[in-house]
């Protein structure tokens, strides 16, 4: 990054809407994102629930790409999930970006924010982390038809090509950590701590800020 396109103050904060912030010094300007509570899609999430509307992050994201003042992006999830084509929506901007991308998950990254967490080109955990691997469900009416199993069938699909493609973490790994009857109570999947996420190949290390933002200033160099 050019001094030219600096700001005049160094070590400043810019605050920017949905609380997302510019962080600069004299070296480089790293936006953070954050991705928290549920996904929302289509449909708008209850009143007294935290989520993140993909409607807003997208254009950010085109923004974020466009700007020259920006060197790096850091993104921030704890998440429990959400809109399926909205997460992937998301997820699939990101891994496309250009610029460098660094993850965390922090609390959580469960359901689509798995896909979520390994879109940047870099991801970390922190030891305390979960994050819930299961398979595609939807909520309220369903036709009771072949078609409707195969739609289902083919977006788990999507979702397990998309995280290994851009992790290594092997298809077959993710499917039976979707498909496990012995860890969720009324459910099948898995949760998996900050290691195990690792060792899975699911996400690249553990680590926090300072790992971050380490991989990202190696990526800007």
């Amino acid at each position: 990054m050019s001094e030219d396109n600096k700001h005049d103050n160094e070590n400043k904060l810019n605050e920017v809407p949905d609380g997302m912030v510019l962080a600069e010094n004299s070296s480089e300007s790293i936006y953070c994102m954050c991705i928290v509570g549920q996904i929302e899609g289509h449909y708008i999430a209850g009143e007294n629930q935290k989520s993140t509307k993909y409607e807003h992050i997208l254009p950010r994201l085109v923004s974020l790409e466009q700007d020259e003042h920006v060197d790096g992006v850091l993104l921030l999830l704890n998440t429990m999930g959400g809109d399926v084509e909205a997460g992937l929506a998301i997820a699939e901007l990101v891994s496309s970006m250009s610029k460098p991308t660094v993850s965390i998950v922090l609390g959580g990254g469960h359901s689509i924010g798995v896909p979520l967490a390994v879109a940047a080109k870099k991801s970390f955990i922190v030891p305390s982390a979960t994050m819930t691997i299961h398979p595609v469900r939807i909520s309220g009416t369903v036709v009771g038809a072949p078609q409707t199993f195969t739609y289902f069938r083919d977006m788990q699909e999507r979702i397990i090509s998309f995280i290994s493609r851009n992790s290594r973490a092997e298809p077959d790994t993710l499917r039976q950590l979707m498909m496990r009857p012995d860890q969720i109570a009324t459910d099948v999947g898995s949760v998996i701590a900050g290691e195990e996420a690792v060792k899975y190949g699911i996400i690249d290390a553990v680590g926090g800020l300072t790992d971050a933002l380490e991989a990202l200033r190696e990526m800007i160099k």
